[in-house]
């Protein structure tokens, strides 16, 4: 398989997931808290549906061979979800997602390699597994933010948790040095599942680097997909799994502050 089939095919397997669980909602359960603290259901699933169909619009115009669309295409979408009712937001999440994974999913093998977008905030073209790992990743966090608010214990999905290492891992805009209150540390980070080793610098500006550091300041282990929760807001005290072990002289609220969410 080739790095996009895996990419689609976790796209697939995270979609049908939380599909599945939608199909079931009523009108009250659309209405409840997700664990997006500022968004009910609804609302999560209209973020996931607009991206959805922006992307899809993405996908057929590189098809095409046409441009990026211009203008205000994305303002009028995100207008037109947010306009929606809670349940025309799910069931426009159903149709929406299905259309941009049933595209995914019909590319050739050459397209999958060969094909590639111009996204305007990136400095070149990117592949389809590329493009495909940017709306995992908003997938599997957003999936995450609906599932957890039914089931504390809910985790990331396990097929897409190790495709989101292959993306490169900005901390600089989804960190906030400030909640070190002057504190620097060095820390020793160990995943399991995958099994990984990087080394975290608490410092301003936060950053990561491959590897484990010769003389950390104390260590950091948990679940690969814990980390991924850490670092975008969504390892709470109450959704933190028992696994996670943490030593040196930051604590678990210090990072937890570090990485207030996005």
């Amino acid at each position: 398989m080739s790095n996009a089939d895996i990419v689609i095919a976790a796209l697939r397997s995270g979609y049908d997931r939380l599909a599945d669980l939608v199909k079931k909602f009523d009108d009250d359960a659309l209405a409840g808290p997700s664990a997006a603290t500022e968004w009910d259901i609804a609302q999560v699933l209209s973020h996931l549906g607009s991206g959805a169909e922006i992307m899809t619009n993405t996908l057929q115009l590189a098809l095409d061979g046409k441009p990026p669309a211009e203008g205000d295409f994305n303002q009028t979408v995100w207008a037109r979800w947010n306009a929606a009712s809670r349940r025309e937001q799910a069931d426009g999440f159903i149709e929406w997602n299905d259309k941009l994974v049933a595209l995914f999913e019909s590319l050739n093998d050459e397209q999958r390699v060969d094909l590639r977008f111009e996204l305007g905030w990136l400095p070149a073209p990117v592949d389809v597994a590329t493009i495909g790992r940017m709306r995992l990743n908003e997938l599997t966090l957003h999936s995450w933010d609906v599932r957890s608010a039914i089931d504390p214990a809910a985790t990331l999905d396990a097929e897409a948790v190790p495709e989101l290492f292959q993306g490169a891992l900005d901390l600089s805009w989804v960190s906030k040095p400030a909640a070190l209150n002057g504190e620097t540390a060095v820390l020793a980070v160990a995943t399991t599942g995958p099994a990984l080793e990087f080394t975290l610098r608490l410092a301003d500006p936060v950053s990561l680097d491959k590897g484990s550091p010769a003389q950390p300041d104390g260590s950091l282990t948990l679940p690969a997909e814990a980390w991924f929760r850490l670092v975008a807001g969504r390892l709470g005290p109450d959704r933190t799994p028992d696994s996670v072990e943490l030593t040196g002289p930051i604590t678990l609220d210090t990072l937890r502050g570090v990485f207030a969410g996005y």
